[in-house]
């Protein structure tokens, strides 16, 4: 019988009495032949596995060599080494939420290239069963599709489960952004608040709560009426800096807190560093709000902290999104309106500019958008503009047909109007 050449794979009965088989995959790391082994008690059994695994090489669907993933560990392996210190700090934040409260309680036992679409499915449900949202749940199983991503396209597993399996669905909630005159009921109510250009950005412009507060004076021409948003002011994150157990809970309580990030970081795209003009209206406001911060800098005087920054807190430093938060709330209260997010102000932005019919390529360039497919999540048909088109419905559909016209008695040729 002649020699099989190297590599090819081999069918033996050991002294166990078992059957045995052996397929050349590729070349390890250290450079040495992938052998892997299969075995069964008859060599039919075998022949199969052999053959099987052979197909799986050739396609490319063999797991590489090496360490045995758990879920868990590869969620915290792709955590701290791989999402971390590539993204964003807040959407960091997010995956580790969704990582360590989530994923790895649910399904962190599992080896990684057994986990099944199944196993996800359930609990994505079961996480709605014990009172999450949906939004929660699909964020879970976006984390969970983007970290086993990055295991396939190393070769850890050959398939991405959560690829295939069906995510929570989400229902479409209605945002009604505020009218024109509900608008003008805020910036009436806005009135010598502080800080109240802010809200003129919001909804005169949709900036992001984010891009507002990340304002500074230096990227602010008030001469030639423009701004260039530049960056995004990030919610504050503290440790405890005491030396002593302070007895607070929380970090941000500690008298000696320490900052655990910046206080703002650049756009998180291209299309969302941008240069818009402003209204002379909001130009006049950023002046007048420009006037009562140098009155408030002389008041505080050495307690001013001189950072730059177009909204501050009262000495100086920059605001925190919760306080802004909270300010809206009691703005629309003020206003006698109905109560909304404060993203619905970038709502009501975008829909403003769709009375105005803007052209979409404008648009996309003040909101700060890439994919003009965001023009129909956040522009909607308000009352102004349905009656706007019932108009010009009408006035197609019901004028006079062009069989009734007649030419004007003083012979100007081409122009037809109604017949009486």
């Amino acid at each position: 019988m002649p020699r099989k050449p190297n590599g090819a794979s081999s069918i033996y009965q050991g002294s166990d009495g078992s059957w045995h088989g052996r397929v050349t995959i590729g070349i390890r790391d250290d450079g040495k032949p992938d052998r892997r082994h299969v075995r069964g008690k008859t060599e039919a059994t075998v022949t199969r596995k052999v053959r099987a695994l052979e197909r799986d090489r050739d396609n490319g669907n063999v797991r590489k060599p090496g360490e045995n993933w758990t879920v868990a560990k590869w969620l915290t392996h792709w955590l701290e080494n791989i999402a971390t210190p590539n993204v964003r700090e807040n959407t960091a934040a997010g995956y580790r939420v969704a990582v360590n409260v989530h994923l790895i309680p649910g399904i962190g036992a599992h080896r990684l290239e057994k986990l099944t679409a199944e196993h996800i499915e359930k609990l994505t449900r079961k996480m709605q069963a014990n009172g999450s949202a949906a939004a929660t749940a699909h964020q879970a199983h976006r984390t969970l599709r983007t970290a086993l991503n990055e295991a396939m396209r190393r070769g850890h597993i050959t398939k991405n489960p959560a690829s295939l399996a069906k995510p929570p669905r989400l229902d479409d909630t209605e945002v009604e952004p505020y009218t024109v005159e509900e608008v003008q009921r805020i910036l009436i109510a806005v009135g010598e608040r502080r800080n109240g250009a802010r809200w003129a950005l919001a909804l005169a412009l949709g900036l992001r709560q984010g891009e507002a507060l990340g304002l500074k004076w230096s990227d602010v021409d008030l001469e030639n009426g423009t701004l260039i948003v530049r960056r995004s002011r990030l919610r504050p994150r503290w440790q405890h800096g005491c030396s002593k157990p302070c007895g607070r809970k929380m970090g941000g309580h500690c008298p000696d807190r320490r900052p655990l990030r910046d206080e703002a970081a650049d756009t998180k795209s291209r299309a969302g560093r941008r240069r818009i003009g402003l209204p002379d209206q909001v130009v006049s406001l950023l002046q007048q709000h420009k006037r009562v911060q140098d009155a408030e800098r002389t008041k505080a005087a050495q307690l001013w902290t001189e950072d730059g920054w177009v909204f501050t807190t009262p000495t100086g430093g920059p605001l925190n999104p919760r306080t802004d938060y909270t300010e809206w709330k009691r703005l629309l209260k003020a206003a006698g309106l109905r109560d909304a997010r404060l993203h619905d102000a970038r709502h009501t932005a975008a829909t403003v500019l769709l009375v105005l019919k803007v052209a979409e390529r404008a648009v996309m360039g003040i909101m700060g958008w890439s994919d003009s497919g965001m023009t129909k999540r956040y522009q909607h048909l308000t009352g102004q503009v349905r009656r706007d088109v019932a108009e010009r419905v009408g006035g197609l559909l019901w004028q006079p047909p062009a069989a009734d016209r007649t030419e004007p008695d003083d012979g100007a040729a081409g122009v037809l109007v109604p017949a009486n």
